[in-house]
């Protein structure tokens, strides 16, 4: 490809890294083509092998293109946007009026810009219901839950650059930066263990992220192999091996006596609740010897600065929120918070997923994390859109999906697939088949737009500009190249008009990003200070909130954003998996994702490069598994829960512990998220994928093995 024009910089469209890349336009719409830009702020010009592929799928031949209308005969035809506009507006009303606007639900999405998210949530409270919510529900709901009670904000406390230069220990429980996060994994936290750091990584899989930090022999490298779902024992193995080593030797400064009298709250709580705690039954119970999890204890607690990374291991149980809050703990009785090189940092799976929060796109938040339910932040935002907000928090999409049919009659969905990304999948699309009314905007056919009334073909991330919030906390600027194809539009323009058309008012008569995000730093204190002009190309960590505030790399030095002001300590007990392994189904199930794919999919197995490299789902089997069960590595299994059933390749390794089968969400055709269990965090509503009860079974019919499908 040959083009005189200018390359455009952007920001990669995958994982919530923030990598800058750049955009080559060619003569041709559809003729777009990669390329690094060298001193991008993230990622210093590296790019993974999913940053690399991005601008594979822009002008991809299963593009929509044109609207869809499904007809009488449940087929879908080609219409223009004025028919579709018109059909969207009528059945938003006629649900209204009929059942109140508490009977549709909103799906924002981690894959689209700030600017727009804002609009789809303000689009939902005008309509009269706080129905709306995303992704981070099935990823950091319980995290984001237990970093904003106990801290104050539901966000990393660090930034990756302070973490590289000041981080002696890395803490890395439930995450896998080494293919989550491959960028983040290379370039500040393996260069930092070069440089002398120490990891410890607690996983029940052995992945990428073990093998990048084997890189010498000082055992600076400890990876805690523990049983899925029993993170909170080994936490408080970790929390009462320091807090005994403290009382024999307080002149060692394990604990840091200063910190918690003077910033924090709860530290009795936690002491009685490890009084009689059983530290030898717990390590077996987590499937560890107790002195290898003593070791680590004593690493992290020996460490200058310290600093846990946490992920959808710890936060995709019922005990979620739990699990999260020991992390703060553990940071929190040895000073591990507040400076540089420390903190409690959880690292956001998608592109978008920090900024969809940050603006709004919840049930009990508006922009800001302002609750709802709190008057004065409720009417702060109502007097800038003129309109009133229920008072009362909504649905999350879990819970909108377990409606729909029932209470709740409609759905709008912008760019998400809850048929693939959410538990129990089977059944979610059963219940999506019983709703009234079902619009889908999105840039493919997912799963989820098979069941659709109205489909609207969005553009894609690098033909529109806006705004993403990355891990840590990062506002960057995205910049299009222009439309591929003539009759899609950006997400924006079809909220505006959707929204212009349903209230005939002003409050949505948007058609800039730029304008958008003058609206959404007037009601989300913590982005106040920023502006379009201010970005620039580095971008800005919020909080800013004034204008020419730099933004904190790390966030509270001074104090806690909790109405104390203090970091709240409170202590945990262990809650096993809602299942558990019995007579008929007695594998655990654990589930997690691929360098090279991304969540449902739908951009990622649709790229030539990265299906090459892995094409379709497979299961890690342990050796002793297979052996009993008779397996041979690459022979199709069928895995089997109570669920489901799906049938994929058997990977025998051991990396999976013994009776632990491992695999991911990614394939349509067989999606772990067809096995997994919809038991939630009563707190934070978010599901259980990391541990359901399983079976495998290796008499499958010949047609079965050659397609691995069910």
């Amino acid at each position: 490809m040959s083009s005189d024009k200018e390359p455009v910089k952007t920001i990669c469209p995958y994982c919530g890294v923030g990598c800058g890349i750049q955009v080559q336009p060619g003569d041709e719409p559809g003729d777009v083509q990669f390329m690094p830009w060298g001193d991008a702020p993230v990622n210093e010009g590296r790019i993974c092998i999913k940053g690399g592929a991005a601008t594979e799928v822009v002008d991809h031949e299963d593009r929509l293109t044109d609207p869809l209308l499904r007809d009488d005969d449940g087929e879908f035809r080609e219409a223009t946007w004025d028919e579709a506009y018109e059909y969207i507006i009528d059945e938003l009303e006629r649900i209204r009026d009929e059942y109140g606007p508490d009977a549709m639900g909103f799906f924002a999405s981690s894959k689209v810009m700030n600017e727009e998210n804002y609009l789809l949530q303000k689009l939902a409270r005008r309509y009269g219901t706080n129905n709306v919510d995303n992704c981070t529900r099935m990823c950091h709901a319980s995290t984001v839950w237990a970093l904003r009670t106990s801290l104050g904000a539901g966000a990393m406390t660090n930034s990756m650059r302070d973490l590289r230069e000041e981080c002696d220990l890395f803490w890395i429980q439930g995450a896998n930066p080494g293919e989550q996060h491959p960028i983040a994994n290379s370039q500040y936290f393996r260069q930092a263990v070069l440089d002398g750091a120490t990891v410890i990584q607690v996983d029940p899989h052995a992945n990428k992220t073990t093998r990048s930090f084997q890189i010498d022999d000082t055992e600076r490298h400890q990876h805690l192999q523990l049983n899925p779902g029993t993170d909170i024992p080994l936490l408080n193995i970790v929390l009462k091996t320091i807090l005994e080593h403290h009382e024999e030797n307080p002149e060692d400064g394990w604990v840091d006596e200063e910190f918690i009298a003077e910033r924090t709250e709860g530290f009795d709580h936690l002491k009685e609740t490890l009084a009689d705690f059983d530290k030898e039954a717990a390590a077996e119970e987590c499937g560890l010897p107790l002195e290898e999890i003593e070791l680590a204890a004593e690493k992290y607690a020996t460490a200058d600065n310290a600093a846990i990374f946490t992920g959808m291991g710890m936060s995709q149980h019922a005990c979620g929120v739990d699990n999260v809050q020991n992390e703060i703990n553990l940071a929190l009785i040895t000073g591990n918070l507040g400076r540089a090189g420390t903190g409690v940092n959880p690292l956001r799976g998608q592109n978008n997923v920090q900024g969809t929060c940050d603006v709004g796109a919840m049930p009990n938040v508006l922009p800001g994390y302002q609750l709802v339910d709190d008057d004065e932040a409720r009417e702060s935002v109502e007097d800038v859109w003129g309109f009133s907000v229920p008072d009362e928090p909504g649905l999350t999409n879990v819970e909108i999906s377990y409606e729909a049919g029932d209470s709740v009659k409609g759905l709008y969905v912008m760019g998400e697939n809850p048929v693939m990304s959410e538990p129990d999948a089977n059944s979610v699309a059963d219940r999506l088949a019983d709703l009234e009314f079902m619009v889908v905007q999105d840039i493919f056919m997912t799963e989820t737009a098979e069941f659709a009334d109205v489909i609207l073909p969005a553009t894609t991330w690098a033909e529109r500009g806006g705004t993403v919030t990355n891990t840590d906390r990062r506002v960057q600027r995205m910049r299009g190249v222009g439309n591929v194809h003539e009759n899609t539009k950006h997400d924006l323009e079809i909220v505006s008009e959707v929204g212009k058309r349903l209230f005939e008012e002003k409050v949505f008569d948007f058609d800039d990003p730029e304008v958008v995000f003058e609206e959404l730093r007037q009601v989300c204190p913590s982005y106040h200070g920023m502006t379009y002009d201010l970005l620039g190309e580095e971008g800005l960590h919020w909080p800013c909130y004034e204008l020419g505030d730099e933004g904190d790399p790390f966030l509270y030095e001074e104090e806690f954003d909790t109405e104390s002001g203090l970091g709240h300590i409170e202590g945990v007990e262990h809650t096993p998996p809602a299942e558990t392994p019995d007579d008929e189904y007695p594998l655990i199930l654990t589930t997690a994702r691929l360098e090279e794919h991304y969540n449902t999919g739908t951009m990622s197995t649709r790229s030539p490069t990265l299906n090459r490299q892995t094409p379709e789902n497979f299961v890690d089997v342990h050796p002793e598994d297979a052996e009993r069960y008779g397996i041979e590595d690459g022979e199709y299994v069928r895995l089997k829960s109570r669920r489901g059933e799906i049938t994929l390749e058997a990977h025998v390794t051991d990396d999976t512990k013994e009776g632990v089968v491992w695999t991911t969400p990614h394939f349509a055709a067989a999606s772990a998220n067809r096995l997994t269990n919809h038991v939630l965090d009563e707190r934070a509503k978010i599901p259980e994928y990391k541990a359901a009860a399983a079976e495998i079974d290796v008499d499958i019919e010949p047609a079965d093995r050659a397609a691995g499908d069910d």
